[in-house]
Order: C-alpha cells, then sequence, then structure tokens
C-alpha cells in the first residue's frame, strides 16, 4: 500500500472481493449482527425475504453496498441519456409550474422573474451536476461519499437531514398532484384522496428498486415536456409583458434575492442523492459528461415548468377568471386556461402523473438514507424504510395541502442553505485534501469508522453554515439579521452567506484534523 502524506493516511486500490465488502456492511446478516440479535431474528427473516424478492424482482436487497467495478456491465450511449432525462422526468411537473408564480407574488415583472428562474436553475443544476461526478467514480451512494469528508458520526446528521428533505419534496409533489387530480375530478374526487393515491403509485414503483426507477423516468418526460410547449403555446398571447413591478429600490432587491433562493434550492436539493442513480455506471465514464449532463438535465426541465407559471403568473391581473380558478386551486387554473375543456381535463390528467415522477426518486433515495443512520437502522431492510418514508410523506402532505405556496416559500429556501455547505465542504476535500484525485480515497474503508475522517473539520464548517443560514434567511416564519436590512420585507442571502463562511472554515478546520488525528 501507498502512503500518501497530503491525506495524512493510507490510500488503498479497489482490490477488495465483493464478499468482503459485503461482510463489513452486512453485519445484519451475519451469524451475530453489531446489536446483539441472533441470526434467527425477525429482521434476519426480513432480510431473507427481500434477498429472495431481489433474486425474483431485482429489487436490490444491498441498495447501500458499494457497487465494485468488475460487477457493473458497460452502459450504452443511449443509456447514458438516463444521466439527463432522469431529472427532466422528476422536475418537468406541477410543483414546478406552482413555483413559477412566486415571482409575481414577490412583486417582480415577468422579464425578471424569467431571468431569476433560468440563473438559479442553472446555478443550483451545477451543484448537483458536480456532486454526480461521485457516483460512478467510487460506487457509492451520496450520502456515503460524504462520510470521506463529515466522517462516520456527523454525517448520520447528513443521512437524516436528506431523508426530511426527500419526503418534504416528495410531499410538495402530492399537494400539487393531488390538487390537479381534485380538478380533474371536478371536486369528487377530495384532495385528501389525491395525494393518498398519487403517494400510493410512487411507493409501488419505489419498492421495486432503481433498475424499475430508470427505466420509468427514462421515459416519462416525454409527456410533460409536450404538455407543457402546449400550456405555452395556449397561454403565452396572454402574458403581460408590458407590467413593471410592483416592487422598486431595496425592496425589488430583496425580492429578487428572495426568488433566487427558492428556485436555487428547488435544483441544488438533489445535489445529497444525486449519485444514488449513477453507482451502476463505470468508473471511468466521462466526469464532465456526467457533470454537464446532470447540470442541464434538471436546470433545462426545471426552467421549462418554472417560466411556463411565471407567464400564467403575468396574465392573472388580465384574466379575471384565470385568477378566479387559481383562488380555487392549480388544477382548476389549468382547465381555465386551456382549451377545448375535454382536452385540457385530458391533459391535466397526464399532469396528475408528473408527481409521481418526484415522488419515485425521493422515497428510493430517503429509504436509503435511513439505512445509513445506524448499523442497525441498515438492518432493517430497504422496502420497510421505503414503507415508513411513504407514511411520512403522507403526513406532511396532508398537514401542509391547504398553504401551498407558504410550504413552497419556506421549504424549497431551506433546501438550498445546508445543501450549499454540503457541496461546498466536498469540493473542497476533494480538490484540496484528496488532490482531485480518487485514488487518495479509502474506498474499501466506506462503512469502516476507524477509515474514515473523524469529521471535526465538516462539523465545524457546518456548524458555521448554520449559524450563516439564521443570519441570512428570510421565511415566514423568521428573517434573519442580515436579511431583514434589505428592503421592506427581506431579501434573502442566506445561500451566499453560507457558502464564503463554509468555504473558509472547512480549510483550516480540516488541516488541523489532519494534522492532529491524521485521518
Amino acid at each position: 500500500m501507498e502512503y500518501d502524506p497530503e491525506i495524512g493516511r493510507k490510500a488503498v486500490g479497489h482490490t477488495a472481493d465483493e464478499k468482503d465488502v459485503a461482510a463489513i456492511v452486512s453485519d445484519d446478516t451475519s451469524a451475530q449482527s453489531a446489536t446483539g440479535r441472533p441470526k434467527g431474528g425477525l429482521l434476519f427473516r426480513f432480510r431473507e425475504l427481500e434477498a429472495i424478492m431481489d433474486r425474483k424482482l431485482g429489487i436490490e436487497s444491498e441498495a447501500i453496498n458499494r457497487k465494485q467495478e468488475e460487477d457493473k456491465k458497460p452502459v450504452p450511449w443511449i443509456e447514458q441519456l438516463t444521466m439527463a432525462l432522469l431529472w427532466a422526468s422528476g422536475t418537468m411537473n406541477t410543483s414546478c409550474f406552482a413555483t413559477g408564480f412566486l415571482g409575481a407574488e414577490f412583486g417582480l415583472s415577468l422579464k425578471q422573474s424569467i431571468l431569476v428562474t433560468i440563473f438559479g436553475s442553472i446555478l443550483g443544476g451545477a451543484v448537483t451536476g458536480y456532486c454526480a461526478t461521485f457516483g460512478a467514480a467510487t460506487g457509492l451512494r451520496q450520502i456515503s461519499v460524504s462520510r470521506y469528508s463529515f466522517g462516520w458520526w456527523p454525517n448520520k446528521l447528513i443521512a437524516l437531514l436528506n431523508s426530511i428533505q426527500q419526503m418534504g419534496w416528495a410531499a410538495v409533489s402530492c399537494i400539487t398532484g393531488g390538487l390537479a387530480l381534485t380538478a380533474v375530478s371536478d371536486g369528487h374526487v377530495s384532495l385528501i384522496l389525491g395525494i393518498v393515491i398519487l403517494a400510493v403509485v410512487a411507493l409501488a414503483i419505489s419498492l421495486i428498486g432503481l433498475n424499475a426507477i430508470l427505466v420509468y423516468e427514462r421515459y416519462a418526460w416525454i409527456i410533460f415536456f409536450v404538455i407543457f410547449m402546449i400550456i405555452f403555446g395556449e397561454t403565452g398571447r396572454f402574458a403581460d409583458n408590458a407590467a413593471p413591478p410592483t416592487a422598486t429600490g431595496s425592496t425589488l432587491t430583496g425580492a429578487v434575492l428572495s426568488l433566487l433562493a427558492i428556485v436555487y434550492g428547488s435544483s441544488a436539493s438533489w445535489c445529497t442523492m444525486v449519485s444514488d442513480y449513477y453507482v451502476h455506471y463505470p468508473a471511468n465514464v466521462s466526469r464532465v459528461k456526467v457533470f454537464l449532463m446532470t447540470s442541464f438535465g434538471i436546470s433545462i426541465p426545471t426552467s421549462i415548468g418554472m417560466v411556463a407559471g411565471c407567464v400564467v403568473a403575468s396574465a392573472l391581473n388580465t384574466k379575471p377568471e384565470w385568477s378566479d380558478a387559481y383562488d380555487e386551486g392549480l388544477g382548476y387554473l389549468i382547465q381555465v386556461m386551456l382549451y377545448p375543456r375535454g382536452f385540457a381535463k385530458f391533459l391535466l390528467t397526464l399532469l396528475v402523473l408528473s408527481g409521481i415522477n418526484t415522488n419515485v426518486i425521493s422515497i428510493y433515495s430517503a429509504a436509503i438514507s435511513f439505512q445509513q443512520l445506524s448499523r442497525p437502522f441498515a438492518q432493517v431492510p430497504r422496502i420497510i424504510w421505503t414503507v415508513f418514508c411513504f407514511v411520512c410523506i403522507l403526513a406532511l402532505a396532508l398537514g401542509g395541502r391547504e398553504q401551498l405556496n407558504a410550504y413552497l416559500q419556506n421549504f424549497l429556501s431551506l433546501l438550498g442553505y445546508w445543501c450549499t455547505s454540503y457541496a461546498v465542504i466536498l469540493f473542497e476535500e476533494h480538490f484540496i485534501f484528496r488532490k482531485g484525485n480518487f485514488n487518495n480515497y479509502d474506498l474499501e474503508g466506506w462503512n469502516d469508522p476507524a477509515r474514515l475522517p473523524v469529521g471535526i473539520g465538516a462539523s465545524i464548517a457546518f456548524g458555521l453554515g448554520v449559524i450563516s443560514w439564521c443570519m441570512g434567511m428570510d421565511e415566514t416564519w423568521y428573517i434573519g439579521p442580515l436579511a431583514k436590512i434589505i428592503g421592506d420585507f427581506g431579501g434573502d442571502v442566506a445561500n451566499e452567506f453560507t457558502f464564503v463562511v463554509t468555504a473558509l472554515a472547512y480549510v483550516p478546520a480540516r488541516y488541523l484534523e489532519l494534522k492532529y488525528i491524521g485521518r
């Protein structure tokens, strides 16, 4: 083995057999587990059942295990397009359409809303695109990748935050999809029932595992792309391009910053789970290709949905019937603004499916994150965690169903804050302390606390980032002191402040960690 003084520990190659890795992670299936449970216990029986279902249906009974290079198969170029199409299906939905209305609510003009939306989507997509480059190179899920920065114990907080984040995203999709289903049924299907239906369908697909998800998401985007083009075609002529912004001066600045935080958070929030969908690619796949396809696979479809929302929102003042329908719910608005009515109902029925796309991705990754909270949690089969996430998503969606815009504004902003800290720490660890070389990662020790960093440097930087969020956030329930001084209603500068503070704090903190602890 070769000793690398730059990172203060041994760097090993990818030489272990798959069985050795499985033995490290699968203490849950050993004769006597780390928690002392006997092999014949209830969890062991569940794992046996899951393994049988894996052989029959490919449901991924060992989802969090590192994927060894020798077990990966060459991926044809047509399947590599999934790196973009997966996110197109997951982002081009009614949730993004609803987010597009926030610019007008903040007092921005149509042009301002569109510019902020496109810029924020690209910026957030680039953050996710960078994190995506770790999946194929390491064979690890995203939360496992961050153990090399955050260490064994602090990374458990990241796993928990990611689980909450993905369930929150799925709840937003359930609400918007449920509103559409209620409208298309002319109120015969309640919002509560609509939310339940969307969640159940997504649960069924997520239970099967990655293979089913990749096939489904590879083609689902086509339907929604066509629908949004129809929306542009039928509503574009009503867009109010001439209306000036109602917000001016420093209040306008605050509105732009707040909308930017929301849009950025929408695209950047995928960065904590993006590698989950790249572990099956060979390690030699071009990182530039992964970055570009992921970044634009997220930003372009997100922009399409949000800009459609911006266009329709600009027409609400000149189309009172649209405004009245919007007050009833998003689905009713879609029925009114599209024609003929029968065709509008058909499109709305298809749009209901868009909520399922996001839910499938979110439920799958949330379950994997829960498995990495502790060794006992890893013993619980993924399918059980999937059902648990489904229950939590239902609770969140039903609880927030009456306040969709407030839910979007607060939740999506919060996503961006911690994802900024996360991405900055991964970036600096890789390029400053690992010299941009994956040979400087002890990949066989991904599940061994003694071979991972302690995580002191990341904990300090992340903790200071939390203080930064609180200083710069602009939420309905709290406005930070920095945000408060911008305009009449505040301006969200939490992401910008967090980026600077985390970047400056991590390098010296990690250097001291390596100097005095050595890993």
